[in-house]
Order: structure tokens, then sequence, then C-alpha cells
């Protein structure tokens, strides 16, 4: 403890006020920390968090090519982002995103994109980096459930 911290301790204790940088700090901001945001705050943060998702993941998808260090950190800052404010990823990026090793894919640099006949039609998309792949089915499936498939039948 510095001579002038012990001075102005000792000076605040004289005034029967016992002086902490951290409890005035709390005690000034408890207002803000007992806050809940409500619904509506809750939906301006999750239209501007999946806003800035779709610009980090555009730019990690541009700058894969020249830097791809800074794009896996993109990525990763998109996947906090979606995390903290319970944002799902756009479905147009979910595709090239490893779901096994969480890596960017591009075909050509790091993926291999290709079309299944096998059961149902599929497009599959391998990484190069783990050997994962993920299937995206090319026909929608039957029997969604809707009355007017039921009639038709």
């Amino acid at each position: 403890m510095s001579r002038f911290h012990f001075v102005v301790m000792h000076l605040l204790k004289e005034e029967k006020r016992l002086y902490h940088p951290i409890v005035e700090l709390r005690s000034g901001c408890q207002d803000l920390l007992s806050a809940r945001r409500s619904r509506s705050e809750k939906g301006a943060y999750r239209e501007i968090a999946s806003q800035r998702m779709t610009t980090l993941l555009d730019l990690a998808i541009r700058s894969l090519s020249q830097d791809p260090e800074r794009a896996q950190r993109y990525l990763l800052l998109a996947r906090r982002l979606g995390m903290r404010y319970k944002v799902r990823i756009p479905l147009q990026f979910r595709h090239v995103i490893c779901r096994r090793c969480k890596s960017l894919l591009v075909p050509g640099i790091n993926a291999r994109v290709r079309i299944s006949q096998r059961r149902e039609p599929h497009v599959v998309i391998s990484c190069m980096l783990c050997k994962g792949f993920n299937r995206i089915p090319l026909r929608r499936r039957r029997g969604t459930g809707y009355k007017e498939d039921a009639t038709e039948a």
C-alpha cells in the first residue's frame, strides 16, 4: 500500500466512511448489474447480432484465400456472437461450416462437393482438414402433415 493510499484511507476513516474503489464501483453500478433486458431489447440485440454475424461470415469467406487464420478468427467471432445472443447461423452459411472441426469450407480450397444418388439424392460436402462430411438432402420430405397432402392421396 502506497503512502498516498494510506493517508486517504486514514482521512476517510476519520469521517466515519470507509472508501474502497471496488465497493464504490459495485454500489454505483448496482442498478446496471441487476437490470434485466426487456423482450423488445432482446429482439433488438438479436437483430444487431444477426447482422454482425452475417458481416463476419462474409468477411471470413472473402479473406480465406489471402489469410486463412484471419478467416478462422472471423468465423470464431461469429459463432461466439451467435451463442451469446442465442442467434442461429443463417442457413446460407451453415452449410459452409464443418460440423466436426468448425472450419470454413470453401470448395476447391479445403472442401470437396459431390452429388450422391444413393437412397435419397443429396449433396455431400467433405472437409479435407478433418475428413468430416455434411449431407444436404435435395428433395423435400413427403408427408409434411398438411391437410392438403392428405386430401390429394
